[in-house]
C-alpha cells in the first residue's frame, strides 16, 4: 500500500487488529525484514510496517536526509492512516528516529521500544566507515549475493546462528524465513550508493544524548550481547538517561538479534506492551 505523506510516497504493509504498532527499519534495510516479528505482534496488534524513504518501495529522493525528515515521514504515515496513538518499535537507524520521533511528537507514542541502537555518533568519520561497507556490501550483492551475506553475517549474527544457517539452509526459522530466503531478499529492490549516502547524512546529525531525559514515556530497551555494530555499553548509558525505561539483554546474540533470537525478542516486547 502507498501513503502520500511529507511531500514522498511511503511504501507500508498493514496487517491484524488492534492498538496500532509501528516498526521502523534500520540502515539500509526494508520492511521485510520485520516478518518474523510480524507473524507474533500482528496477532493482537494493528501492525505497520513501512519503507523509509531511500529503502525499497518509497521514494528515494536524491538529496541528504535528516532525522527531522524521518521523524516527519512517519507522522505523516500516522496522519495518513488516521492514527493519533502508536507503540514505536525501531532498531538500529529506526530506533535514532524513534528517539527523534518521540521527542518531536511525544503525544503520538504510547510505548517505545529501542533495540540495538544508540544516542548519538563520537564523529563523522564513524558514520562515513558505516555509509562505506554498506556501499561496499551492496556492490557485493550484485556480483555475489552469497558471499555477501556471509561477510555481513560476521557483524550481525552470534556465531552459533551462523552455524545453524550453514546446517539448514532450507530450514523455515520461526515460520518466517530461511537462510535462502535472507540471501534472495537481499537482491530484492536493494539500497543504491545515492541512498545510502543520503541515509547516512541522517545519521551524522543524529543528537539526542542530552535530550533524552525529556522521554517520558514508558521505554524497553533490547540489546544483543555481542552486538559488534552497537555494544550493548550504548544501550546502558540510553538507560541511565531515560527514566522510565528498562533494559533487556539478549544473550548470545548479535546486532540481527530480531532474526536470530526472534521468539525471545518478540516475547520480551509483546509483555512489555501488554503490561499495565
Amino acid at each position: 500500500m502507498i501513503a502520500e505523506a511529507n511531500g514522498i510516497k511511503i511504501s507500508y504493509d498493514l496487517k491484524g487488529k488492534g492498538f496500532p504498532l509501528i516498526l521502523i527499519h534500520g540502515f539500509g534495510s526494508k520492511k521485510e525484514i520485520w516478518k518474523p516479528q510480524i507473524i507474533d505482534f500482528s496477532k493482537k496488534y494493528k501492525t505497520i510496517t513501512f519503507d523509509l524513504r531511500g529503502t525499497g518501495k518509497t521514494d528515494r529522493p536524491n538529496y541528504p536526509y535528516t532525522m527531522e525528515m524521518f521523524a516527519d515521514d512517519i507522522k505523516g504515515l500516522i496522519d495518513y492512516l488516521k492514527i493519533e496513538s502508536v507503540h514505536l518499535i525501531g532498531r538500529s537507524l529506526g530506533g535514532m528516529i524513534a528517539q527523534n520521533f518521540v521527542l518531536k511528537y511525544p503525544q503520538n507514542v504510547k510505548k517505545l521500544v529501542l533495540i540495538a541502537t544508540n544516542a548519538i555518533f563520537d564523529n563523522e568519520s564513524a558514520v562515513d566507515l558505516v555509509i562505506n561497507n554498506r556501499i561496499k556490501d551492496i556492490e557485493l550483492i550484485k556480483k555475489d549475493p552469497v558471499k555477501a551475506f556471509w561477510n555481513k553475517s560476521l557483524f550481525v549474527y552470534h556465531q552459533k546462528f551462523r552455524q545453524e544457517l550453514k546446517q539448514n539452509p532450507k530450514k523455515k526459522f520461526y515460520n518466517a524465513f530461511s537462510l535462502e530466503d535472507l540471501i534472495e531478499e537481499s537482491t530484492i529492490n536493494p539500497s543504491r550508493a545515492q541512498d545510502i549516502n543520503n541515509q547516512g547524512n541522517a545519521m551524522k546529525g543524529h543528537n539526542t544524548l542530552n535530550r533524552l531525559n525529556q522521554i517520558k514515556n514508558e521505554t524497553l530497551l533490547l540489546a544483543a550481547s555481542h552486538d559488534r555494530l552497537i555494544p550493548k555499553s550504548l544501550m546502558v548509558e540510553i538507560n541511565k538517561r531515560i527514566s522510565n525505561s528498562i533494559l533487556k539483554i539478549i544473550d548470545k546474540a548479535g546486532h540481527f538479534m530480531t532474526f536470530s533470537r526472534a521468539t525471545e525478542v518478540n516475547n520480551i516486547i509483546l509483555d512489555f506492551l501488554n503490561s499495565k
